[in-house]
């Protein structure tokens, strides 16, 4: 029988404030590997500096964390002990207008890109527009683009007829790292069952999410949310289910402003309409910090899941999606034609 220890916990993204106090509750929570974001609103040059800015954390910590470019390196990490952090964008602004950013990108290590933030850009539409027009013509060459260099396609907050568009599109399995089923949690940001059967029939992988307001806010209980992930396995199959906590710790408030409303707006709007301006969510006590990954694990073996299925959801289904998809695409036809 595997042991916990052998575990490889993968959380598909992750917002937070990095730093060696981070860092340590990653490995106190036995986590192998996060999707880190480094991109909401930056055009090319902005995002950049951010990269350059990833890139001395990993030197500055090097004996704790390094960059994964490949399922290979998560691997490693996990035998090293270190935590491995995959850089991705939480929209395609960095890419600007100009295709061949895609490679650029690709080479410095960012390896998931979602297609859009809160708003329509120049690839499609987000989850918050009144009309989603789907794919444009840019955006279906992104695409095919991001196929070919082995960069993920991320759909958490695109909307349902551009998401509908680029998995048509894409000649390879994409993901939505961190949103949950609408049916059980009714909000824009949650997919309905029509893009996940899509997602799944794909082969893509779903990161369920433990941000409160995807689910029922700060009481949501950990029996409610590994409840969740049963009724997503049920409806998406073992092999297409992992978490993606989008875990917000020690985030400033200019950071909130600057991630709801980047450059588009002089008014607070958070993407629904909403003129409020909530301040970040406070998280369920049983998952405050990632140190407190162990409580997922013990909440999904009560609700009676085998270890094996757990191993699945906690990180295994990430690592075989990651290791087929930051592939070349070249690379990855060699590797699954036969001999």
């Amino acid at each position: 029988m595997r042991e916990q220890k052998d575990m490889i916990v993968i959380d598909a993204l992750e917002l937070s404030n990095w730093d060696r106090e981070f860092l340590h509750l990653l490995k106190q929570g036995g986590v192998t590997c996060v999707h880190a974001c480094c991109g909401l609103w930056e055009n090319a040059r902005e995002t950049l500096s951010q990269v350059g800015k990833w890139h001395r954390f990993f030197k500055e910590n090097n004996d704790m964390v390094m960059q994964i470019f490949t399922g290979a390196d998560i691997l490693e990490a996990k035998r090293l002990g270190k935590i491995g952090v995959i850089l991705g964008t939480q929209n395609t602004s960095a890419l600007e207008d100009e295709l061949s950013l895609v490679s650029v990108f690709d080479q410095l290590g960012v390896k998931i890109m979602q297609l859009t933030y809160n708003n329509q850009n120049l690839v499609g539409s987000s989850c918050y527009e009144e009309k989603d027009t789907g794919l444009s013509r840019y955006g279906k060459l992104v695409v095919e683009e991001m196929n070919r260099v082995g960069m993920v396609i991320d759909l958490s907050h695109v909307g349902e007829k551009t998401s509908l568009d680029a998995i048509e599109t894409s000649s390879r399995p994409v993901a939505i790292t961190h949103a949950n089923p609408d049916w059980i949690y009714p909000t824009k940001r949650n997919k309905s069952v029509r893009v996940l059967s899509a997602l799944r029939d794909n082969g893509g992988v779903l990161g369920v999410c433990a941000y409160p307001h995807l689910m029922n806010g700060k009481d949501t209980t950990l029996d409610e949310f590994c409840e969740l992930i049963l009724q997503t396995v049920d409806f998406m199959g073992i092999n297409h289910v992992g978490i993606g906590t989008d875990l917000t710790l020690n985030m400033s408030v200019d950071f909130l402003h600057w991630m709801r409303m980047g450059r588009w707006t002089h008014d607070m709007d958070y993407g629904a309409g909403s003129k409020e301006n909530p301040s970040w969510p406070e998280w369920p006590a049983w998952f405050k910090t990632p140190a407190d990954f162990p409580n997922i694990v013990q909440g999904l073996t009560e609700k009676g899941m085998t270890m094996e299925e757990v191993f699945k959801v906690m990180g295994g289904n990430w690592l075989r999606f990651f290791t087929e998809s930051f592939q070349p695409e070249k690379e990855a036809v060699a590797c699954a034609s036969p001999l």
